[in-house]
């Protein structure tokens, strides 16, 4: 499965949250749009079977599975790929593990000169961020919407932008160069479904529809 070229990221909201719950959302925001969803789970109480369960109800809704950090999970349960921050391990390792169809994507934080390296190394994508203060993300450093737009001119993978992305302020961030918004709280906090299209909507706009 390859990743997308634009749409709604979604990032499993799991603390205070039961498997049951998890899965419940996490199709919300499919029937909403969501064109991906990573599976990030800080504290997995059982990682293994929700990863799987996840698995299996994105297939049905024919979007990628992705595994925050973990590179022998998404093996494990056979996710369509791997997000890799900066202490998670080295791409060529992650690619050597999971195949050649795998999807990889990669954290630059601000940096465009890493996601220059990355994208040569085989990245499927790069995420900047945070764009925005965050509720899950608090003390990641501030990311420059200067760098979305030097990014799209020097790269050619998509780009994706994370950090306190809500409907009212991911329109600039898709006018700078991002083609996808990763998103926690926005999506999970509320209605998941109503969330996601309400993010979709920008997207919408954004292609001039």
């Amino acid at each position: 499965m390859k990743f997308p070229k634009r749409g709604l990221y979604a990032i499993t909201q799991t603390e205070g949250r039961s498997i049951a719950q998890v899965i419940q959302d996490v199709e919300a925001a499919l029937k909403g749009g969501a064109v991906v969803i990573q599976y990030r789970d800080k504290q997995p109480l059982d990682a293994h079977y929700l990863a799987a369960q996840l698995l299996q109800l994105c297939q049905r809704y024919q979007v990628p599975l992705l595994i925050n950090d973990d590179v022998e999970l998404a093996l494990t349960v056979g996710a369509n790929g791997v997000h890799l921050g900066r202490d998670d391990g080295d791409i060529a390792l992650a690619r050597r593990r999971l195949g050649p169809e795998a999807i990889i994507g990669i954290s630059c934080y601000n940096d465009l000169e890493k996601a220059q390296d990355m994208a040569a190394k085989g990245a499927d994508y790069v995420a900047f961020g945070r764009f925005f203060p965050s509720g899950s993300k608090p003390l990641a450093a501030p990311a420059d919407i200067a760098t979305l737009r030097e990014a799209k001119q020097a790269l050619s993978l998509p780009i994706v932008a994370i950090g306190g992305i809500l409907p009212e302020n991911g329109g600039q961030l898709l006018a700078a160069g991002a083609d996808l918004l990763a998103v926690i709280g926005g999506v999970f906090d509320g209605d998941p479904e109503t969330s996601a299209r309400a993010y979709q909507a920008l997207f919408n706009l954004s292609n001039g529809e």
